[in-house]
């Protein structure tokens, strides 16, 4: 069998027959074409037809100088020609475009240009000789600028240069004015890299070259940027060859000195230019020179690279479809049966202000594809849907819960029927004309599994949507310096900060979930999104296994939508959320070592940032794993059938200025409303802050009204008004879910239950500052206020039990009223969902807190045995260690100071912590019933 390196030489000996007269074809390597104008070559110098040499994953093609200006020119002068870009392959054209470089694949999906790579650098001309077994020469575009610009000269080519700055470009007019009076310069452009990045001040500046009439575009710009630029836009500048020369305007100005042919010839240009621009190129050479020279030793053969194909290792097949798609229909939607080009799958949680406008930007790209349209609604009232109703060809259904954004996309594939590609969107995106049409182009040209769009702001900013697979190293670098330092390498961030990534199609590891094109065959191989993520994580997941299945991920910056975001990032229980989903991603797709390590660096992340207030939840949830299971999670709603089994009762809130928290409250009773079997009544008392117009919004909330601020005339009045037992009082600053108020109306409900019982709670300490956080870890560690039913804000009581007192007494603490009146084995902390308690956040607001509730007790108490010893007994058994005993001490520091100013207060005065009250961050009314939005 004939060796790679014998079997090129003797393809090398094969030489065409001598095309020598003016515009005549000559073949060229890879099987192109091209005409060549000119004098008559040697016959040695004529191109050669040869098997193709990859260098370091790169495509080179391997000629002399002569050949290779005659092919541009050539080319030049042909009109009916497709566009010839022009480089010079060197190790940092390895770096960005060779094996495994960024950008591997950019250039080699893009038709609308033809590539003709030439031979540069000294490691690749030794590696190209190696692999023919013939001398080759170097062919760098600073070398062979100058003879292309006398060729062009001759011929009367016009040429443009574009790239450098002004003050350059001015030196350059100013030397070819006496050295080239004969070359024709028919513009010169210098524009911004900001504007090079964004595709319409692109387009603009391609309308001006091409008004110019180019011939011939020399692209300044440096790599990566103007390889790039000219796959994305070259062909729109009307120039017939371009040529990415990269610092070619530099050494024509004379502002950088070439190396001497001594220095050449020995391979060490690449020390000349560093000496000469060390800032510059100390990175390029020092940092990312050895790996593209090991790239040049591994990856170099003869022949061509393979192309990219997102099912070229899956074995599966490239997908054709045989089906007939339905049929366009401008504006409207095709019936959920009809095989279409793209099925759209939206999950909604409360987006029944967002959704009209996307619907209403999905009908418009429906005049280039047949679309359908599945809406999965995880709401629990009815509201998005009922504003669906007038959509007639939208199929949208409820999810019969909150199954989590993996939940309620599996329910919607399955919906959904068959379709060539899936669309998942984002209820609050709205797409820009033509993006769906340039996702399924870019999956066409590129044979991508998955085609995620470029996403902005609602202010037209690009939002960071790309990510990189997470590791440690990379987990470790986002906790130590999160958005800091944004140029720091690729493996010490997950975030894509480079502003080049967001302008150019590339290949991705994957993206936020907000807005990605799946093709069929990627979505049938991959599976549905996996539910336990419910929120966070399951983006990166889906992308993983779709990835392991062989299926490529392409970003497109041309599929433009607007993300306008929801406030979900706010939520202290989301925080936590997304800090625990790093930790269960690493489980699922990690080692049992490298899980634990990245717990432990997010446990670091999130210490770093306990100063927020936000992210105090999150740090506490990531060191205590019995707090997980407590994260939000699926969850069901009550069908009609269950609803009219479900205990029926009230509950009585009493309120006086609680608008900052009392929409928060009611949010979570909402679904209970709905069953008609709970009346809910909020006693507004001596409220001047909007307080009952937000109780009235909700509707099924009934609300009295009084003038004075008395919490206890308020109960009394609420129970004057209610209707239904048993009962339960609720402080307006608690939060209760559903399933806890279920459970407590139907243990009183039991025949032989409780007459009093409460849910459990839990102290949230969200803002808190750390003498409070230290008293509630000791007060949680005692059991006493674990089994009483003061202190968790709620409490419910069944019509026997309220038959023990006539009305609610004048004493501050009602709570506390209540425990005494009924013995040990007539009330009871059931086992439910806890009620969520917010602390006071300062000392003084503690302080205050304790000495209401002090004087209240003291109230009641009038001469009975104080309970102080054994609150003191029960302290000291929770003593574990030193920093319990830090709690501990604390915790009597601030009971002695709060029962101390208790005694000293007098009157019925209206006391209460307002700290608590205060949400992070401004907040306007209409906004505090806004119901948490579903994460990207």
């Amino acid at each position: 069998m004939t060796s790679a390196p014998e079997f090129a030489r003797r393809i090398l000996k094969l030489e065409l027959p001598s095309l020598l007269s003016p515009r005549s074809a000559a073949s060229w390597s890879h099987g192109r074409h091209y005409s060549i104008s000119g004098r008559s070559l040697p016959e040695s110098d004529v191109t050669r037809l040869f098997t193709p040499v990859t260098i370091g994953g790169v495509a080179v093609d391997l000629m002399s100088s002569e050949n290779a200006i005659a092919v541009i020119v050539g080319h030049a002068l042909k009109a009916e020609r497709k566009t010839l870009a022009v480089l010079s392959a060197n190790l940092d054209h390895v770096q960005h475009f060779g094996a495994q470089g960024f950008w591997e694949q950019a250039l080699k999906c893009e038709e609308s240009v033809e590539w003709l790579t030439l031979l540069d650098g000294a490691p690749l001309v030794t590696q190209a000789n190696k692999l023919t077994g013939r001398q080759w020469p170097r062919l760098a575009g600073s070398d062979i600028i100058e003879s292309i610009l006398d060729r062009c000269a001759l011929e009367g080519l016009r040429v443009g240069f574009l790239g450098g700055t002004c003050e350059t470009q001015r030196l350059v007019r100013e030397k070819f004015a006496i050295e080239r009076p004969d070359l024709q310069i028919v513009g010169w452009w210098a524009p911004q890299r900001e504007s090079l990045e964004d595709s319409d001040s692109s387009r603009e500046l391609c309308a001006r070259i091409k008004e110019a009439e180019a011939d011939v575009l020399v692209v300044c710009l440096g790599k990566p940027r103007q390889e790039l630029w000219i796959a994305e836009y070259g062909a729109q500048t009307g120039a017939k060859a371009l040529l990415a020369f990269g610092a070619a305007v530099d050494f024509l100005a004379g502002r950088v000195r070439r190396a001497p042919d001594s220095v050449k010839k020995l391979g060490m240009e690449w020390a000349w230019r560093l000496a000469m621009e060390p800032r510059r190129l100390a990175k390029r050479y020092l940092l990312n020179g050895p790996g593209s020279y090991m790239s040049v030793r591994r990856d170099s053969f003869i022949g061509l690279p393979p192309t990219p194909s997102r099912l070229q290792h899956s074995g599966l097949p490239t997908y054709t479809s045989s089906r007939s798609s339905a049929g366009l229909q401008p504006g409207r939607f095709s019936p959920l049966g009809a095989h279409t080009d793209v099925a759209v799958l939206i999950v909604t949680y409360n987006n029944q202000h967002d959704i009209g406008r996307l619907l209403q930007s999905l009908r418009r790209e429906t005049a280039d594809q047949s679309i359908k349209v599945v809406i999965a609604d995880n709401s629990a009232s009815r509201e998005t849907l009922d504003t669906l109703v007038s959509e007639v060809d939208v199929h949208s259904f409820s999810t019969g819960g909150n199954r989590g954004y993996s939940g309620g996309l599996n329910l919607a594939a399955k919906s959904a029927g068959t379709a060539d590609s899936f669309l998942i969107l984002n209820p609050d995106i709205w797409l820009e004309r033509g993006s769906i049409k340039a996702l399924r182009d870019r999956m066409r040209s590129s044979a991508a599994g998955i085609v995620v769009p470029r996403l902005l702001n609602g202010d037209g900013t690009t939002y960071l949507s790309l990510r990189r697979e997470p590791s440690l190293l990379r987990s470790l670098g986002d906790a130590c310096l999160g958005s800091k330092l944004p140029g720091r390498p690729g493996w010490l961030s997950e975030m894509d900060y480079n502003s080049e990534s967001y302008a150019y199609p590339h290949p991705a590891e994957w993206a936020t979930g907000a807005a990605l094109l799946v093709s069929s065959e990627t979505a049938e191989s991959v599976g549905g999104w996996d539910e336990r993520f419910f929120l966070y994580s399951e983006e990166t997941d889906f992308f993983r296994r779709a990835r392991q299945a062989g299926a490529s991920v392409w970003f497109e910056p041309r599929a433009r939508m607007k993300h306008q975001g929801g406030a979900s990032g706010s939520s202290p229980d989301l925080s936590a959320l997304m800090a625990v989903n790093r930790i269960r991603y690493s489980r699922k797709h990690g080692t049992s070592l490298e899980a634990v390590l990245v717990h432990c660096t997010v446990a670091v992340g999130e210490l770093l940032r306990a100063g927020k207030p936000e992210r105090r939840l999150a740090l506490a949830t990531v060191i205590g794993l019995h707090r997980w299971e407590r994260l939000p999670h699926a969850t069901c709603y009550e069908r009609a059938a269950e609803r009219s089994a479900q205990p029926s009762g009230c509950v009585i809130i009493p309120a006086h200025n609680e608008a900052a928290v009392l929409g928060r409250t009611l949010r979570s009773l909402v679904p209970l409303l709905e069953s008609g079997n709970v009346e809910v009544i909020v006693a507004c008392n001596g409220c001047t802050d909007g307080t009952e117009q937000i109780a009235a919004s909700v509707p099924g909330v009934r609300v009295i009204s009084m003038p004075g601020a008395s919490k206890t005339e308020a109960l009394n009045s609420a129970d004057c008004a209610a209707t239904k037992w048993p009962r339960i009082y609720l402080d307006a600053d608690i939060e209760l879910s559903p399933e806890s108020v279920a459970q407590t109306l139907g243990a009183l409900s039991e025949e032989g239950g409780p007459l009093a019982a409460r849910p459990p709670f839990q102290y949230d300490t969200t803002s808190a500052t750390w003498p409070v956080r230290a008293y509630y870890r000791a007060r949680t560690r005692i059991s006493l206020s674990s089994s009483a039913l003061w202190g968790a804000g709620v409490y419910g009581i069944n019509e026997f039990g309220h038959a023990r007192f006539e009305r609610f007494p004048g004493f501050v603490g009602d709570d506390y009223f209540v425990d005494r009146v009924f013995t040990k084995e007539e009330k009871k902390v059931l086992e439910c969902d806890p009620a969520s308690v917010r602390t006071p956040r300062s000392t003084s607001a503690l302080l205050g807190t304790l000495k209401r509730v002090y004087r209240g007790n003291a109230e009641q108490d009038c001469g009975a045995r104080s309970t102080a010893a054994r609150t003191l007994l029960a302290l000291l058994c929770s003593i574990h260690g030193p920093f319990s005993a830090i709690d501990a001490a604390i915790y009597v520091t601030f009971a002695l100071c709060g029962r101390n100013r208790g005694r000293r207060a007098a009157g019925d005065t209206w006391e209460r912590d307002e700290s608590s009250r205060q949400l992070p961050g401004p907040q306007p009314v209409e906004e505090r019933m806004k119901p948490m939005e579903v994460a990207d």
